[in-house]
């Protein structure tokens, strides 16, 4: 009767270890989302306070919607590390993402990211949105 109260035991406690762990598989978070307009060339996204601040980031990525963009460069500012800055990122399809970009260092907070970039095929504006992984 014990043993079966603690496998009992032992296989909800895997379940529940599963399941928390399954659920941050893919824990990406949105942490800031901004309007691109095909009249202006670059936008900056800057840290909410309480959003990115708080959150020690693993990797980020950006993601687009709305319209196919061309990004050319890309400056993640960070609090405790140097800046980083990615060129030539290529174009991001409307729904889709960029590559995934490692924090520089463990306790790195991400304070803002600069994005130069060019709305494709007519469209007015997209959105873009910044990622990140914890």
């Amino acid at each position: 009767m014990k043993f079966r109260f603690a496998s009992g035991a032992l296989a909800a406690s895997l379940l529940l270890l599963a399941a928390v762990t399954g659920a941050r598989a893919d824990d990406w978070i949105l942490l800031g989302q901004k309007i691109m307009r095909a009249n202006d060339p670059s936008t900056t996204l800057t840290a909410e306070e309480g959003k990115w601040k708080k959150e020690d980031m693993k990797k980020v990525k950006l993601s687009v919607e709305g319209a196919d963009v061309e990004i050319t460069k890309v400056v993640y500012h960070w609090n405790l590390a140097k800046d980083d800055t990615v060129e030539n990122v290529g174009v991001i399809k409307s729904g889709g993402s960029g590559a995934e970009h490692d924090a520089p260092r463990r306790e790195a907070t991400l304070e803002s990211v600069a994005v130069q970039y060019k709305v494709l095929n007519g469209a007015l504006q997209a959105t873009l949105k910044v990622w990140g992984y914890d």
